[in-house]
């Protein structure tokens, strides 16, 4: 008798919800004078220098990062400043008297 061994990390219940499928997003921004640049938001917990952006030349950053579904908000970490998206379309009022730029993920 040739049975098929099963982790239980493998299977899932009959009542357990599907994994979250993670989207690619793509963060851009153009900063010539800029020499750190970071992404910090509600995906990574504000952290400002968990999540660095690459420079791709003549002032260009990027960084693709995948996010769940849902509503995320974010800024960026510009030499150590706080700044909002000048691309984002969505803003809401942060804590500080400031915005936080949105990125709604579907």
């Amino acid at each position: 008798m040739n049975k098929k061994l099963i982790s239980s990390s493998s299977r899932r219940s009959k009542g357990s919800p599907a994994p979250v499928k993670h989207r690619p997003v793509r963060f851009t921004l153009q900063d010539p004078k800029a020499c750190q640049v970071f992404i910090a938001g509600t995906f990574n917990d504000w952290h400002p220098s968990a999540t660095p952006m690459v420079a791709v030349g003549d002032g260009h950053w990027i960084k693709t990062l995948e996010l769940e579904p849902g509503m995320h908000e974010y800024l960026f970490v510009i030499d150590g400043r706080w700044l909002a998206d000048p691309g984002s379309k969505i803003t809401v009022p942060n804590p500080f008297g400031g915005i936080n730029c949105c990125v709604h993920v579907r």
